[in-house]
């Protein structure tokens, strides 16, 4: 860190230069330290430190502000608020210690540059969503409608909980399980006997179900789809989707609310592939870069190239190159271990 001061100081001699003038080598290059000896350090000196300690960090940021503000002029306003309004938290969080909290968990020295860092985070990221989206095919798109958007349907739950304490030992919460699976089952025979099964669900879920916010309604949950209800009901959405109108569960439905039957009493037409296309798409380039960990990388890489980045200096043009080379054969290993 004291080392990182020291050139920050250096960089400001240079620039501004106190009014004095400034002692030049033999070689007629601009000296930014001079000693009693007559030695000097060298602007070149400087910058050949600087490249190889800090420089491609820099360059790649500032290499990326300038794209990604021409490439997404429209969204800078949201970018700065969602930068702003992550520093917002932080001061919240750490008060008058958020500059030594950013010290000692990131290489950035000042909260202006961290917040510098959070706004072109957010715009890079929208660059790598972008490329996402772009490796999904029509094909992958319309797969996706075929087997995973359905029509709302209207459902009907009971619901049975387990009757056991928090602290209860692992065999009395097994014996209570026990009881509520036997309950659901019970109610299910039931089911299967009846003549007219609406109305029959009716009256069990008013005199069984535990869910008191729909009981008295028959259980009713309204219209449901994917993502119209908390995750918790995931379970009971999928085994909607897998019934007629008119059908009931014949197996048990475990959630972490405790046990169910459902029964799908209707459904609507699912919407054209048009009206959900966008959806489609955010979700699959999502799963994709959920698996891919190189899609991030390549993203970067790719809008540079485009916009016909030419790194002049041959080392750092070096160094960025086996920057990109190691960060794609990490991502590459990453993705491998976790397959």
């Amino acid at each position: 860190m004291k080392k990182k001061a020291i050139i920050i100081g250096l960089c400001a001699l240079i620039t501004c230069g106190c009014g004095k003038t400034i002692p030049k080598l033999e070689n007629g290059s601009d000296a930014v330290v001079s000693f009693e000896n007559g030695s000097m350090i060298s602007i070149n000196e400087l910058y050949d430190d600087l490249k190889n300690n800090y420089a491609l960090n820099s360059l790649i940021n500032i290499v990326d502000k300038k794209i990604l503000e021409d490439k997404y002029k429209d969204q800078l306003g949201s970018a700065n608020d969602y930068a702003d309004g992550t520093m917002k938290s932080l001061e919240e969080l750490y008060k008058d210690n958020l500059l030594y909290a950013i010290q000692s968990a990131t290489s950035y020295q000042t909260v202006e540059a961290y917040r510098n860092y959070v706004y072109i985070n957010y715009l890079q990221n929208l660059a790598i969503e972008d490329y996402a989206k772009s490796q999904i095919t029509d094909k992958e798109i319309n797969n996706y409608y075929e087997k995973n958007i359905y029509g709302d349907v209207l459902v009907n739950h009971i619901l049975i909980t387990p009757n056991v304490a928090s602290d209860a030992s692992s065999e009395d919460k097994t014996k209570a399980e026990n009881e509520a699976k036997e309950k659901i089952n019970t109610i299910i025979a039931k089911l299967k006997e009846s003549k007219n099964v609406k109305e029959d669900f009716t009256k069990l879920a008013r005199e069984n179900s535990e869910d008191t916010s729909t009981k008295e309604d028959g259980g009713s949950l309204g219209y449901i789809n994917n993502g119209t209800l908390s995750s918790s009901y995931d379970e009971i959405v999928k085994n909607a989707f897998k019934l007629k109108d008119g059908e009931f569960s014949t197996e048990v439905i475990t959630t972490e609310l405790g046990y169910h039957v459902i029964y799908r009493e209707a459904s609507k037409e699912k919407a054209s592939l048009e009206d959900v296309k966008d959806n489609i798409l955010e979700t699959l380039s999502k799963e994709l870069l959920g698996k891919d960990n190189t899609l991030s990388i390549k993203a970067l890489q790719e809008l540079r190239k485009n916009y016909g980045m030419n790194i002049v200096d041959s080392e750092i043009q070096s160094q960025y190159a086996k920057y990109i080379q190691n960060a794609l054969a990490a991502a590459s290993k990453s993705d491998n271990d976790n397959n």
